[in-house]
């Protein structure tokens, strides 16, 4: 009898065994299947202009690192890029389009940050995931599916950043700067546009920081230049026509606006140039900023922006998980640090844009 127990017992454990690696093995076969049948995903790209010099710069390395994606992953990747030229209504249009093509991700910089309902409700109807970048939208969107989220940069950091950058070439010689020696800072400020987070963030807290630190500022001009050098340039001839050698500071919330501001200068009778400061940090404004014709400017990392906006759409695409890297703030919005950029370290960026 003790014999035939173990007879049995031992068929028992072989068949558990068996039954249990057949199990792995259909499970096997099964991602095996999956793998073998996805191979090659397709990623729209929607941006708001492709004139706008920092996100024809981003999408430029979105597009390096999907290729490098695809040599890593030996998926080939369909990198459709597609720009709205300031209409929400033909970016609405764009998202209708990728929808109706079955596209398995969405990268989108939203022309109106405001109305990202229409881009949304066609995405989600097809549940197709978005990262949405560059333009923050309203929380209230964003929290309304959990296949959405924002890639960016904390705007406050870049104003606070702006800010301590005037602060510290105050602290160097307020003299110099105080060209009419009253104890007061007369600025102008070139503001990206009308409605946009970063625009009215970095406005707010560069002034505050400057403040903060002890400082008086008097406002003599403040204007939206829509983020272009032509325009800036236009705001800021006026101003020099106003108030001459009295503008001490000029606040632009990117660097081809504090290069507008630059180029009026130059056109001028200004002797002393005010001091002006810039946000981007990419080639021209990095050899101002050497050259010593803007005081500083506030690296808005497109590298790492367009890393975590690759990573994430292909992890979406391929229904998987997010990797380790990517840090999340309240499980939606991935923010990439700012940094700060003066003639004392400014070399180092030059030489980080020509790797």
């Amino acid at each position: 009898m003790k014999k035939y127990s173990k007879v049995l017992g031992a068929s028992l454990f072989v068949i558990t065994l068996v039954s249990a690696c057949f199990v792995l093995f259909k499970q096997y076969s099964r991602q095996q299947k999956v793998s073998n049948e996805v191979k090659s995903i397709k990623i729209g790209v929607c941006i708001y202009d492709e004139y706008d010099t920092y996100v024809s710069t981003l999408i430029q390395e979105v597009s390096k690192l999907a290729k490098q994606k695809e040599m890593e992953t030996g998926f080939a990747i369909t990198l459709d890029i597609q720009s709205a030229s300031g209409s929400q209504i033909t970016q609405n249009d764009q998202i209708e389009n990728f929808v109706d093509k079955e596209y398995d991700a969405l990268c989108v910089g939203l022309v109106d940050r405001t109305d990202a309902s229409g881009v949304i409700d066609k995405a989600k109807s097809a549940d197709i995931p978005i990262v949405f970048f560059n333009r923050e939208l309203v929380e209230e969107d964003l929290q309304r599916w959990d296949k959405i989220y924002y890639v960016g940069a904390d705007a406050a950091e870049s104003g606070n950043m702006q800010g301590n950058i005037i602060v510290e070439a105050c602290e160097k010689d307020f003299d110099l700067i105080d060209k009419n020696k009253d104890g007061v800072l007369q600025y102008v400020m070139l503001e990206g546009e009308p409605g946009h987070q970063d625009a009215l963030v970095r406005t707010e807290n560069s002034i505050k920081t400057v403040m903060n630190a002890g400082y008086t500022l008097q406002k003599l001009g403040d204007e939206i230049a829509n983020w272009n050098r032509a325009q800036a340039t236009t705001k800021m001839a006026t101003w020099i026509d106003e108030f001459g050698e009295d503008i001490e500071v000029v606040f632009a919330n990117n660097d081809d606006m504090a290069l507008g501001a630059l180029d009026a200068l130059k056109k001028s009778k200004i002797e002393q140039y005010p001091i002006i400061v810039g946000v981007d940090g990419l080639q021209n404004g990095l050899e101002s900023v050497k050259k010593k014709e803007l005081i500083g400017t506030v690296f808005n990392d497109y590298r790492g922006q367009a890393k975590a906006i690759v990573d994430m759409a292909f992890a979406l695409a391929m229904k998987q998980d997010f990797p380790k890297s990517i840090q999340f703030v309240n499980n939606k919005y991935v923010y990439i640090p700012y940094q700060k950029i003066t003639y004392d370290n400014v070399q180092e960026y030059i030489r980080l844009l020509e790797q």
